[in-house]
């Protein structure tokens, strides 16, 4: 067990149909054991962050491309709400946005569940406002825990509290509720302690949520990860975020070269060994995903791995071969 608009729409049909056919051109269905494998049937079950769901469902649909007979669920309760029916064996895979932590590996330990941990993608995780917002357009770490903080619960409601400069305008609030991993780095991150978050606010698992909620307000506020802001930049304003060395906007260069902080992330998925041992769509599905990793990234708007990351990413594929070979 290694630990190492209203509505989005993930990527165009067309997008993904372009790419799976370069992927076949690339090699998918080959003899040596390529990207898939041909003539597979059966289900692949996967749950977790809903950060790192439209990921896994791009992966999906170009893996369904060469494998009409694989039913792939992809199921978004949350980075903790994913571990938990992962390790009681109910998923083959699980998708999270942020690393598992000691008491849920103590979970799948006890119900015998042995995983590979995965890097997958990167992120800036995003905060956004109201497209009309014209005030907000860079937020200091300090000012996020001004308004995020416990204590400000009941007392900051309005933005200029937030700093005099700004207008009274209510403070709306829109994040990711308790069983998501983004709410866990990001309290971590901007209030110094994971789960330190006020509660009158509104939570949801469904990042979906959080647009409408921020679109439809004046004064709103929420955060989410980067590709659903990729989604929706016509609609929503990203925040810049000034870690200490000035103002600094998400994007895919600015997680690169280190920028970005402190709301740059890593994206995870943790396929079970059993599963795969037992279920050669969950195998092959991890297989392909693995392989065409940088492609997947692209047609959902992730942020890709460096080389390092990828040179890593296929090593833990490596280890986890082995340990369903051996299993």
């Amino acid at each position: 067990m290694k630990r190492s608009s209203l509505h989005r729409v993930i990527t165009p049909a067309a997008t993904v149909a372009a790419l799976a056919l370069t992927l076949a051109a690339c090699g998918g269905n080959n003899e040596d054991g390529g990207d898939t494998a041909s003539g597979l049937s059966g289900s692949v079950n996967i749950d977790g962050s809903s950060t790192v769901g439209p990921m896994a469902k791009v992966a999906a649909e170009l893996f369904g491309e060469s494998n009409p007979d694989v039913k792939v669920t992809v199921g978004e309760s949350g980075s903790g709400g994913g571990f938990e029916k992962f390790c009681a064996g109910e998923t083959d895979i699980s998708n999270a946005s942020r690393p598992i932590e000691d008491d849920e590996v103590a979970a799948c330990e006890k119900d015998g569940i042995n995983f590979q941990e995965m890097v997958i993608a990167n992120d800036a995780l995003t905060v956004v406002v109201n497209a009309d917002n014209d005030w907000a357009t860079c937020l200091t770490v300090e000012q996020l825990n001004t308004i995020w903080d416990p204590k400000s619960e009941g007392k900051v409601t309005n933005w200029n509290q937030v700093d005099p400069s700004f207008p009274d305008e209510k403070l709306v609030l829109f994040g990711a509720g308790t069983d998501s991993g983004t709410f866990d780095y990001f309290t971590d991150a901007i209030n110094g302690e994971e789960g330190a978050s006020r509660t009158d606010y509104s939570p949801t698992e469904n990042d979906n949520n959080t647009v409408q909620g921020v679109q439809g307000s004046a004064g709103g506020l929420g955060y989410f990860g980067y590709s659903y802001f990729e989604q929706n930049a016509d609609n929503l304003t990203a925040v810049q975020i000034d870690g200490g060395d000035g103002c600094v906007s998400p994007s895919a260069e600015t997680v690169g070269d280190g920028t970005y902080t402190p709301l740059a992330r890593e994206l995870y998925m943790y396929p079970s060994v059993e599963k795969a041992a037992s279920n050669e769509a969950a195998l092959a599905y991890t297989q392909f995903f693995v392989e065409n990793d940088a492609a997947i990234a692209e047609a959902a708007q992730f942020i890709p791995l460096n080389d390092e990351q990828k040179a890593t990413l296929d090593s833990e594929f490596t280890d986890f071969q082995a340990a369903v070979d051996a299993g």
